[in-house]
Order: C-alpha cells, then structure tokens, then sequence
C-alpha cells in the first residue's frame, strides 16, 4: 500500500495580514448615477407626454387625441433616449484609473 504524507508548507495562518488594504470601490460613480439620473428624468417626459387621451364622454372616439403626433412619435423617441441614456451611464467607465 501507498502511504499518502500530509503536506505542511504553504498552509493558510490564522494570522491576519496586516499588509493587505482594502479598498472600499463603488461599482459607479457620482457621474454614472447622474447620468443614470437624467436617463430616468427624460424617460418620466416620454411617459408623461404619453398619457391623456380620454374622450370626456365615452361614447365618443376621438382619433385625433389617441393618434396624435406626440403621443405616437414624440413620447417613444422620448423614451427610447431615455433607455439609451441608462444603458450609456451603465457601460461609461470612470476617469479615474486605479
């Protein structure tokens, strides 16, 4: 039979390092969270220029409230920039390199 020896070297301490640092990172920083910001303000117009439409009387269409420019065109570029604002401010990287 083989004898299996326990090796010794190299093993963990339960000393603490007193070299090591630890550095408390964010994951983004003061600009992305702006940025993430701004990307939620400009999408809040988009939703905001979306709503509204309701007839007074609801027996009566009116086509020209629902379909109108601002709420067909205007309110998804709107949104859609706003999305791309957030997926902008997710991805920019900080200046600062460490």
């Amino acid at each position: 039979m083989a004898t299996i020896k326990k090796q010794t070297e190299g093993a963990i301490s339960n000393t603490p390092n007193k070299n090591v640092t630890v550095s408390n990172t964010s994951l983004f920083t003061k600009e992305n969270y702006l940025w993430m910001l701004a990307g939620l303000v400009v999408m809040a117009i988009g939703f905001i220029l979306m709503s509204g439409g309701k007839s007074p009387d609801p027996k009566i269409f009116n086509d020209s409230e629902v379909y109108s420019t601002r709420r067909i065109t205007i309110a998804p570029m709107f949104i859609i920039g706003g999305l791309l604002i957030e997926i902008f401010a997710i991805m920019k990287k900080s200046k600062t390199t460490a």
